[in-house]
């Protein structure tokens, strides 16, 4: 019972690749704020991004986090279909547009929360709370799906926390969320379920 109540098709490979697609964007980020355009803005300690007044480089960050955004979403549709075509599991029914509606509620807040800020100057959050949203868009989203979306979710929200405690580390901790937790989060869940 329990099973049709879920939806099992998540793929573990597009967990892995959304990590790798974002670390890749982690790196350009990095390169356009510390090392190509956005050079004599910052701290060169790494560490304080005291204002982003080029609006042509908070331009590129918000291109690079977007392309990030949509690969990722690409990636996971187009295995998550396959897979769910492989088990015969319909892509689009009540469990779907659930899990769907539980993530897209804290997600789409969370994303217009961002840009108010982004708009606001204020940089130094929205790391944290895109890590924090996310979490939560998991968390919620966990109760259609496998519960280890929950842990993953978990994670995305202490990460986040840490994150907001820790001002001008947010690029990093952006990498380690949504990079390396989701390459070991999409590890797991391809050995355990895909394989």
């Amino acid at each position: 019972m329990e099973r049709s109540s879920k939806f099992i098709s998540l793929s573990g490979l597009s967990g892995i690749l959304a990590g790798i697609y974002a670390l890749i964007g982690a790196g350009v980020a990095y390169y356009e704020l510390y090392i190509g355009i956005g050079t004599h803005r910052f701290n060169p300690h790494f560490r304080i991004i005291e204002n982003i007044e080029d609006s042509f480089l908070l331009f590129t960050l918000l291109l690079i986090a977007l392309a990030v955004l949509l690969a990722s979403l690409l990636t996971g549709f187009i295995l998550t279909a396959r897979k769910a075509k492989k088990k015969g599991q319909p892509i689009w029914g009540n469990t779907s547009r659930s899990l769907l509606f539980n993530m897209a509620l804290p997600l789409i807040s969370g994303g217009l929360l961002i840009l108010i800020l982004l708009f606001r100057s204020y940089y130094g959050i929205v790391s944290p709370a895109s890590l924090i949203f996310y979490g939560l868009a998991l968390v919620g989203a966990s109760n259609f799906t496998y519960k280890d979306v929950r842990y993953l979710g978990i994670c995305e929200i202490v990460l986040g926390l840490i994150a907001a405690c820790l001002p001008g580390y947010g690029l990093l901790f952006w990498a380690i969320g949504f990079g390396v937790l989701h390459i070991v989060y999409g590890s797991m869940m391809y050995f355990k379920y895909d394989r």
